[in-house]
C-alpha cells in the first residue's frame, strides 16, 4: 500500500485533528512539554492550521529527557549521532515502536515492493549488537534489515571494507534484483569505490541511502553527481535517497522516481520557516525545516524545528502528490531560538 496518495489539501485536513489530539495527549503526559506549550501559547489550542502548531527545537532532545510514558513502559531507547553527552534520547513503548516499524515498511515498499530481496548492508554488524539501546545509525540499519534476506555486511567488525565478501555476495545474488542500504558517505567510500576499482557490476541493485552529505559536498559530490557516477561506473541506477531523523523515527521523506525531490508520506508534512520571523516561506525560498508527523506518541516529537535548511520546490506537481522537498544542508553552527528559550526547568 502506497503512503504517497494525498494531495496537500487532503493531507492537511487529515493531519490537523490528529496533531491537535497529540498536543493534548503530550501536554497531559509530559510535564516539561506542557510547560513549554503553556509558555509560548496561553490558549493551548485547538489549532486551526498546521502552521500554528507549537513546535519544539529538535535540540531540546539533547538537553532534556522528554517522554510521555512511564519509565517501566520504555522498551527501546534510541540515541542520535553526535559527540558524547550531546545526543538526543528517544523513548519508545511497544505501541510506538510497532507504529514506526509499520510506517517505515509502508513507505519503503513504495519503491521496494512486497518481496524481500538479498541485502547488502554497507556497514558493520557490530553497530546493531545492542537491541535495546543503540545509535541513530544502528536504528536506521535495524529498521531496514527487515526488508531484506541473506544479509551480508560490507564492513568487518573493525569497520574495514571486506571486498571479498562483496564479490561473494555479487557472485551469488548479482544476476537478479538485490537491495543495498547504507549511509551516503559510506556508500560512496566503501561500496562505490570498491565496485569501481574492482570492476564489479551493481546494475541489479536497488540502493536506499541517507545522511552524510556534508562529507561528500566537501568532495564536490552532490546528489546528481552521486547518481551519475554510480550509474556510469557500477551500473547502479535504482537509487533512492531519504531524509529522516531519530527524533521522528519511522518517518522518512523519500526521493521520488524522478530523482532529486523528497516527498512527505501521508502521515507527515514539512514546513519551511524563515529563521528570523518564523513565518512560513513561499515555494522556492529556503529556510529552516520543520517536520510534522503523527507517529510520535511516546514522546512529544510530533512537531519539530530542525537545524537543517531546505526548500519546497513545488506542491502537487510531481509524480507523487504533496510537497517536493530539497535538503540544502545544516544551519551553520547556530541553534534555533524559539520555545526552548522559555523553558528553564530541569529534565523530566
Amino acid at each position: 500500500m502506497s503512503v504517497f496518495t494525498l494531495s496537500q489539501s487532503e493531507k492537511e485536513a487529515q493531519l490537523l485533528p490528529a496533531l491537535n489530539d497529540l498536543v493534548t495527549h503530550h501536554r497531559a503526559a509530559c510535564a516539561p512539554y506542557d510547560r513549554i506549550v503553556g509558555a509560548v501559547d496561553a490558549t493551548g489550542g485547538p489549532y486551526a492550521d498546521l502552521r500554528d502548531l507549537p513546535w519544539l527545537p529538535v535540540r531540546m532532545f539533547k538537553t532534556h529527557s522528554l517522554k510521555s510514558i512511564p519509565d517501566d513502559e520504555v522498551v527501546k531507547t534510541l540515541t542520535s549521532s553526535g559527540t558524547t553527552g550531546d545526543v538526543s534520547r528517544i523513548y519508545l513503548d511497544r505501541t510506538a515502536a510497532a507504529a514506526q516499524t509499520k510506517a517505515l515498511s509502508n513507505t519503503l515498499q513504495t519503491v521496494l515492493g512486497p518481496k524481500r530481496l538479498p541485502m547488502l548492508i554497507v556497514d558493520s554488524r557490530a553497530v546493531v549488537s545492542n537491541r535495546r539501546e543503540f545509535s541513530a545509525r544502528g536504528a536506521g540499519m535495524l529498521g531496514l534489515i527487515n526488508f531484506g534476506r541473506d544479509h551480508v555486511y560490507l564492513l568487518d567488525e573493525n569497520g574495514e571494507p571486506d571486498v571479498e565478501a562483496l564479490k561473494t555476495f555479487l557472485a551469488k545474488h548479482g544476476d537478479a534484483p538485490f537491495l543495498v542500504f547504507g549511509f551516503t558517505f559510506m556508500v560512496w567510500l566503501y561500496l562505490y569505490e570498491a565496485a569501481r576499482d574492482n570492476g564489479l557490476d551493481l546494475s541489479n541493485g536497488l540502493l536506499i541511502h541517507s545522511g552524510g552529505w556534508k562529507k561528500l559536498i566537501d568532495r564536490a559530490v552532490d546528489n546528481a553527481e552521486f547518481r551519475r557516477r554510480l550509474a556510469e561506473d557500477t551500473g547502479l541506477t535504482q537509487v533512492y535517497n531519504f531524509y529522516g531523523m531519530v527524533e521522528q523515527i519511522g518517518t522518512v521523506f523519500l526521493e521520488g522516481p524522478e530523482g532529486g525531490s523528497l516527498y512527505c508520506p501521508d502521515f507527515a508534512d514539512v514546513i519551511i520557516r524563515d529563521p528570523v520571523t518564523w513565518e512560513e516561506q513561499p515555494i522556492g525560498t529556503p529556510g529552516l525545516i520543520e517536520v510534522i508527523s503523527t507517529l510520535p506518541t511516546s514522546y512529544p516529537g510530533h512537531v519539530l524545528l530542525t537545524e537543517d535548511l531546505g526548500v519546497i520546490d513545488g506542491i502537487d506537481d510531481g509524480p507523487w502528490p504533496g510537497k517536493r522537498l530539497r535538503i540544502l544542508g545544516r544551519l551553520p553552527r547556530a541553534e534555533a531560538r524559539g520555545c526552548s528559550d522559555t523553558f528553564t526547568g530541569g529534565a523530566a
